[in-house]
């Protein structure tokens, strides 16, 4: 009974969206750094998790996480270099029953109309694949047109908590 109580601990009871953008004159890496600082989310170790939400997980505003918290994510990322257009997403949606719900992440070279398209055919090949009819599709898109001499980079990330 000790092993199916710790199990459902690890189902994740919310969740909320978030995005950044960061840049650096120094490396891919540090814009990494800068865009999850933008998206309040630099202190936690995140893991990268597929992309399904579970039945009764409830979407919550953006919450500061304790430093140091372990936190499932679904993570669209891209970095670019000087000049370059840069775009991530996420779309996630509830089947219509609410039985549990599916996220899609694109990321690339790719300015907002291209993303939203992309991200789009996307969740709908999923459930198609699925076999489920969508409720509410919701977008979160940021892009960044990287500023000259610098390196840029942008995420979305829907961040699980425990």
């Amino acid at each position: 009974m000790a092993s199916i109580r710790r199990w459902r601990r690890l189902i994740p009871r919310e969740f909320f969206v978030t995005s950044g953008r960061g840049v650096s004159k120094v490396s891919k890496l540090n814009a990494y750094d800068a865009a999850l600082i933008n998206a309040g989310i630099a202190q936690c170790n995140l893991f990268l998790v597929s992309s399904v939400i579970p039945p009764k997980c409830k979407e919550r505003r953006w919450k500061k996480l304790q430093a140091g918290t372990i936190a499932p994510t679904v993570m669209a990322k891209v970095c670019g270099d000087s000049g370059e257009t840069i775009g991530a997403g996420l779309v996630w949606a509830w089947e219509k029953n609410h039985l549990y719900g599916i996220v899609a992440e694109v990321a690339g070279h790719m300015d907002r109309k291209a993303l939203r398209e992309a991200l789009n055919r996307r969740i709908e090949e999923m459930a198609d694949a699925r076999k489920i009819e969508l409720g509410e599709i919701d977008h979160r898109i940021e892009v960044l047109k990287v500023p000259a001499g610098s390196y840029g980079c942008v995420l979305v990330a829907l961040v699980f908590m425990l």
